[in-house]
């Protein structure tokens, strides 16, 4: 089966940035994205969601790496230094080209 190469984003963050973030998303030139909640631990400590002030999602958008890139420099420079988050790509091979 043929594959064809897109980039991965994924971005975990706070979920109250879901709505400004995936508005970007869309306006930076990616064709859709998933959001889900997302849990664990690391250099913030542990994250259960157990409320919703505390909870984090991750969004995982596939695209062209030019888009990825705007993506995720928008982040940086709009999110990063106010809002705790991880934000890393990688690269992927997709079924349906047209879908990306």
């Amino acid at each position: 089966m043929d594959y064809h190469p897109k980039k991965l984003l994924t971005i975990v963050c706070e979920a109250v940035l879901e709505v400004p973030l995936t508005r970007d998303i869309q306006r930076l030139g990616a064709q859709g994205y998933t959001v889900v909640d997302a849990r664990g631990g690391g250099h913030y400590g542990v994250k259960r969601a157990a409320w919703s002030f505390d909870r984090n999602i991750r969004v995982e958008v596939i695209c062209e790496p030019d888009i990825a890139d705007a993506i995720a420099g928008h982040i940086a420079s709009s999110y990063a230094q106010d809002y705790g988050l991880v934000l890393y790509i990688g690269d992927v091979g997709v079924m349906r080209e047209g879908h990306f």
